[in-house]
């Protein structure tokens, strides 16, 4: 898969963006490596990546900024990299539109697993662009309330009006609406929509609720205390 797969990676740190380089270079990766936001910018409107590695601190264009002009542009999937996994910048960096985050530092096999598991929820074979995901469901337009959600067309409208979701977000949806008025927990969601097969960070799962809300209605997910979330039926 990752033969064909090019990865912009924005990095200031001279060592860890050679370093890293090389290392998903050896997995097959082809890699676009630049060592500040602006020009991160520019290669990805040039190079039009199929993921974007982006560490929060680089100079005159910060990892959380770049996040949100490519999501301004793309949908492209987006893994920030943190120095610190308590920091307020991985919340920053997924409210900005990041689909996950890495915590530095990090074993390169890690990365690649990361990288894979991310690019199999954006439907990626062989680095192909802009496919769509898979639906856990089995097909059709689901309707809750004024919330159409085409499982088939991959498409979701609002009171008429197309609502417009990232890959990451429209799994997560698809995920509630497949099961309408069932709680379904955050690391059951981490696993479904994350394909995390080992414990991640809830604070993912947390700003992409979040997210989704603002796009569909606030009161369409409801919050079960101490259990996780459900799509009101």
């Amino acid at each position: 898969m990752a033969d064909q797969t090019h990865v912009l990676f924005v990095e200031d740190d001279d060592v860890i963006r050679e370093a890293t380089q090389l290392a998903l270079e050896r997995d097959g990766f082809v890699v676009t490596a630049m060592p500040d936001g602006l020009s991160g910018l520019e290669a990805f409107r040039a190079d039009r990546p199929d993921i974007a590695l982006l560490d929060v601190m680089v100079p005159g264009l910060d990892g959380v900024s770049l996040c949100r002009r490519i999501r301004d542009e793309s949908t492209v999937p987006v893994i920030m990299l943190s120095a610190r996994a308590d920091s307020i910048d991985v919340v920053l960096g997924l409210e900005a539109g990041a689909d996950d985050y890495v915590t530095k530092p990090f074993d390169g096999a890690v990365l690649v697993a990361r990288i894979r598991a991310v690019l199999r929820r954006f439907g990626h074979a062989g680095g192909g662009r802009g496919e769509e995901p898979d639906a856990p469901t089995s097909g059709g337009t689901l309707a809750f309330g004024d919330l159409e959600v085409d499982t088939e067309g991959m498409e979701v409208r609002r009171a008429g009006q197309p609502v417009a979701l990232t890959p990451t977000e429209m799994r997560l949806l698809l995920e509630f609406s497949s099961a309408p008025g069932t709680v379904l927990s955050r690391d059951k969601l981490l696993e479904r929509v994350w394909d995390y097969g080992w414990g991640g960070d809830t604070r993912v799962v947390d700003v992409h609720v979040q997210r989704l809300r603002q796009k569909i209605g606030q009161d369409r997910i409801e919050t079960v205390r101490g259990f996780g979330y459900k799509l009101k039926a």
